[in-house]
């Protein structure tokens, strides 16, 4: 869940995208505003209280093949404020905004083993044709789960995974 100053930082951006038009790229250049936020050497340095916020600013600013202009200006914000470790969460709040107002749903399906690509495909299909909206499927593997599959999307959570109805008939037999 995002933090408050992740949202208002999420939605002043987003609101910034949707007026110039440059969504995509505002997508963009936050993944690569987190990337560098989040390498730890880089952190170190930008997180550094006793290097005054405009040197931390200047090092953001002497890489300009990484950020553009705009989110050489956030990061500079996120600096001089303390906030670098907010830059995953403006992000995901970001790409929150970006798929709502394009009718998009993102969705996380967790195997036991690697889904093939048909497979995958299969459940990302079928899952757009249930919500009438286009869905991102993101996989991920978790054997733990034995079988079957976990789907979540939005705040809503299909679990469909073997581990769970094994633990279902264990209370069962428990309590008769």
């Amino acid at each position: 869940m995002a933090t408050a100053a992740a949202k208002r930082y999420a939605k002043a951006v987003f609101e910034l995208a949707t007026q110039d038009g440059h969504v995509e790229r505002w997508a963009l250049q936050l993944a690569r505003l987190r990337e560098v936020f989040t390498d730890p050497d880089v952190a170190a340095v930008l997180g550094n209280p006793t290097i005054p916020a405009e040197r931390r600013a200047a090092l953001i600013a002497g890489a300009p093949h990484v950020l553009d202009p705009e989110a050489t200006n956030l990061a500079r914000l996120l600096i001089e404020s303390g906030r670098i470790d907010e830059a995953a969460e403006i992000e995901k709040e970001f790409e929150r905004m970006a798929d709502e107002a394009a009718g998009r749903v993102r969705a996380t399906v967790t195997t036991a083993v690697e889904l093939d690509p048909p497979d995958r495909d299969r459940v990302e299909r079928e899952l757009s044709k249930r919500l009438q909206k286009e869905v991102r499927l993101s996989v991920v593997v978790d054997p733990r789960i034995l079988g079957g599959m976990k789907l979540q999307y939005g705040d809503r959570l299909v679990d469909a995974s073997v581990a769970t109805k094994l633990e279902q008939l264990r209370r069962r037999l428990v309590a008769s």
